[in-house]
């Protein structure tokens, strides 16, 4: 089999770089990320200016690079735009509408309002899901006066809760956040699986 050439070498890495630099800025846009992804928008940049200058001789690959640097093009854009807003304080092109909620029932005394129920199955590798949990069991803390626990130490507690659950024959771990009487009720219990 034939070595691939540098610009098909170049081809996959931008590719995958363009990728990353998409995801990434969707989580800095979504809060995830501190800050703009520099480093990866650079590396891309970079390599899109080298093949841009030079000379690609296969039409496939001239055609495939072009597509990528329009891509990227369409993609600067956006996420400039999206900068621009966010420095001017008005809604951008990655802004969230508010969420449509309905409007708040005074809770009955001694009643439980749930506010999340997520289950796991690795929770390591569903960190979106345990960002999501983490969150609402935060607010809910803060909102009734409570400590907020670092991320690690919540990610390994669920971890741990998970694992032992499992062990114990439960194929999915359901972990509840609650709030009654003004107090937060965190509370887990494995869920059995459809072969009962």
């Amino acid at each position: 089999m034939a070595q691939p050439t540098d610009i098909q070498r170049d081809l996959l890495a931008l590719t995958a770089d363009l990728k990353r630099l998409e995801a990434e800025y969707n989580m800095f846009f979504a809060g995830r990320l501190p800050r703009p992804p520099w480093e990866t928008r650079g590396r891309v940049e970079a390599l899109i200016k080298r093949w841009d200058r030079g000379h690609i001789q296969g039409s496939a690959e001239r055609f495939r690079f072009e597509t990528l640097q329009s891509r990227f093009q369409t993609f600067v854009d956006l996420w400039d735009r999206g900068m621009r807003a966010r420095e001017e304080g008005r809604p951008g092109p990655f802004m969230q509408p508010p969420p449509k909620t309905p409007p708040k029932k005074k809770a009955e005394p001694g009643e439980s309002k749930v506010l999340q129920v997520t289950a796991f199955i690795d929770p390591m590798r569903e960190m979106d899901k345990l960002h999501s949990l983490y969150d609402t069991l935060m607010d809910a803390r803060r909102e009734t006066g409570g400590d907020v626990v670092p991320f690690h130490k919540f990610a390994a507690l669920v971890k741990d809760q998970v694992s032992k659950l499992r062990e114990s024959g439960n194929p999915e771990v359901a972990f509840r956040v609650a709030m009654k009487d003004g107090k937060v009720n965190f509370t887990v219990r494995g869920l059995k699986g459809a072969k009962e």
